[in-house]
């Protein structure tokens, strides 16, 4: 069993919390356009509240621990690894529940390079528990606009997560996919399982617009998310979202193992 000491340890050593590489300058510009609600950063969430950039940095330094200071311009942002051991004990919670249930789940990523493996893990042991992993959609075309314009990009699965791909030749099951931030995806998803007559998702786990999305649409989501990722930390003051780990999610994807591992049993899922 990896203890809490030991993952905290790891956390500051990876820079998945501490000091992490974000910068200031990205949160802030991230702050701003989530203010003017710029749908490139609101991801899907259409918030009840008037939020502006202090209340942000406010509700960032609250959820991240990031600096509350609207003068401080510039360097790295800080995450506080205690707020990443408690969400992550919140967010094992979940799993443990949906597991128990034998809860049907979605699974989907927009860092495929980075999180896959995190996910697959889960995915699997969730599997294993009695809940079925769902894959819908798989194959369909969803057209993203980018910062290079509208791309059409194609939903496949991984070791049943779902994520994006540019269109082309792949081999099946290849880890890798695109960089999105969008909800399209997990909206397409979640429509093509309604067509189908379900089951529907009774836990979405990711980040980025599937967690957004979905969040927005009813569906309980929990995921990670940094301190230039706004939208999931409003979801979570506002209650569409259920549980956000703070985290730099851009590190190396073995750097996540032991995350795996502490949630895994914290959620009592170690096979």
């Amino acid at each position: 069993m990896l203890s809490t000491g030991a993952l905290r340890a790891h956390l500051l050593a990876a820079r998945l919390a501490g000091t992490v590489a974000t910068s200031r300058e990205e949160s802030l510009r991230s702050y701003r356009l989530f203010a003017a609600r710029d749908p490139r950063v609101t991801i899907g969430i259409d918030p009840e509240w008037a939020w502006r950039q202090r209340d942000l940095i406010e509700l960032m330094a609250d959820k991240c621990g990031v600096s509350a200071d609207p003068q401080h311009t510039s360097g790295h942002d800080v995450i506080d690894p205690e707020r990443t051991l408690t969400a992550l004990d919140a967010f094992a919670e979940r799993l443990a529940a949906a597991a128990q249930r034998g809860a049907p789940v979605l699974f989907g990523t927009g860092h495929p390079h980075r999180l896959l493996g995190f996910y697959a893990a889960l995915a699997d042991a969730l599997s294993a528990a009695g809940c079925t992993v769902l894959t819908p959609a798989h194959g369909r075309c969803v057209d993203i606009t980018t910062r290079f314009g509208l791309r059409t990009y194609n939903l496949d699965y991984a070791r049943g997560v779902a994520l994006v791909r540019e269109p082309g030749p792949t081999r099946p099951g290849c880890a890798t996919g695109a960089h999105t931030h969008s909800p399209l995806p997990v909206r397409t998803v979640l429509a093509a399982a309604a067509e189908a007559g379900g089951p529907l998702p009774e836990l979405v786990v990711g980040d980025h617009g599937w967690v957004c999305g979905a969040g927005q649409l009813g569906f309980e989501a929990i995921g990670l998310g940094d301190t230039d990722d706004p939208a999931l930390f409003v979801g979570e003051a506002e209650g569409s979202v259920s549980v956000v780990v703070p985290l730099d999610d851009a590190v190396r994807s073995d750097y996540y193992r032991p995350l795996t591992r502490y949630v895994l049993n914290r959620a009592c899922l170690s096979q």
